[in-house]
């Protein structure tokens, strides 16, 4: 089983990417919003085929990304029939399995934070995916959105302590750079509901806490209650231009066989240094020429009414020519994936 654990610096939320590494298929838990283009390029970089997106509750303190990536990808939106959202195309309860590949993973409803928190548990009870029912060292709020401590500790207890001690649990958020622990390490040391601590104790503990609403409240219950559907849906829409996508390194790129056959539309830049071009090196009929480490200075070479179009021996150094174009304005741009030596090796024109 293949596990990527991302995160979201403003709101501390891990996002996990979990998939069947023979048949590639894959479920993406807790999206976040604005880390919808990351995620998708790391999913597309590795091969992969989202099945699902499984949000763990309706989250307060960020806008889920399930819609975005059931646009890109087709995948299906998943969350708790408890959760009261629209636009989701799985609405699932207790014990219900959500497959993929060869594994999957069992829903445990774990209300009390909000009353449809759930937590995905793998098919070998060897990892669970907590949401914010059970933090490292905590737990969840309980004091808006249906929030209860009394069910919350019955829901910690009955269904995630009861999981076998060695089980990795994986929560929704942490504060201190923490990133992941165990059933036994919780049972044991969790300050809120480990060792001794009975329901009064929880309770009270939670009861007193006295925390400031999350700053994004007021946005983030309506759009995750939406399942994150925006109420103007023209974000993260593609370039018109061309098919250009975003690696997980946050450039911009375009496939070779598409640039060769629009080629009279664009502007190819070539970045390569000029002795590369004075020997047995060959480049793209018609490209413009000028070196990267130049290319800050003469920006104004560069024409700007058709899009622009990167290029070196590589890819590397034209995606940093792409990062250049970019900070000074020039938006219609994108790297060509794997510069000339996979234009070569697709065999396609030179001079």
């Amino acid at each position: 089983m293949l596990l990527r654990q991302l995160f979201d610096a403003a709101s501390s939320t891990y996002t996990y990417i979990l998939a069947d590494e023979r048949s590639r298929e894959a479920v993406l838990i807790d999206p976040v919003f604005e880390q919808f283009t990351r995620d998708s390029a790391l999913i597309r970089e590795l091969g992969l085929r989202l099945l699902y997106t499984l949000d763990t509750h309706v989250h307060a303190d960020h806008v889920t990304a399930a819609w975005l990536h059931k646009r890109a990808h087709g995948s299906r939106i998943v969350i708790s029939k408890r959760s009261g959202t629209t636009n989701a195309d799985r609405l699932i309860e207790a014990g219900e399995v959500i497959e993929f590949g060869s594994g999957g993973l069992t829903v445990r409803a774990t209300p009390g934070h909000t009353a449809g928190c759930v937590t995905y548990v793998s098919h070998d009870e060897t990892m669970a995916f907590t949401g914010d029912a059970l933090l490292i060292r905590g737990a969840g709020r309980t004091d808006f959105q249906q929030g209860d401590a009394a069910m919350l500790y019955r829901s910690i207890v009955g269904q995630i302590f009861t999981l076998p001690d060695a089980c990795y649990l994986y929560p929704a958020h942490d504060y201190a750079g923490r990133t992941l622990t165990t059933t036994a390490e919780e049972r044991a040391f969790n300050p809120r509901v480990g060792g001794e601590a009975n329901e009064r104790d929880f309770t009270g503990f939670m009861e007193n806490l006295n925390l400031p609403h999350p700053k994004q409240i007021d946005i983030a219950v309506p759009a995750n209650l939406r399942c994150g559907r925006p109420e103007k849906d023209d974000l993260h829409a593609p370039a018109t231009w061309g098919p250009v996508y975003m690696t997980y390194a946050g450039i911009p790129e375009i496939d070779p066989t598409w640039v060769a056959e629009h080629r009279s539309k664009l502007t190819i830049l070539d970045v390569r240094e000029t002795d590369e071009l004075c020997g047995s090196e060959r480049k793209i009929e018609g490209s413009i020429h000028v070196p990267l480490g130049a290319l800050r200075s003469r920006i104004d070479e560069v024409p700007r009414d058709v899009p622009v179009i990167p290029v070196c021996r590589s890819g590397r150094r034209s995606a940093q020519a792409t990062v250049i174009l970019r900070e000074k304005g020039i938006k219609e741009c994108a790297n060509l994936a794997g510069g000339m030596l996979k234009w070569h090796a697709l065999g396609l024109p030179v001079v």
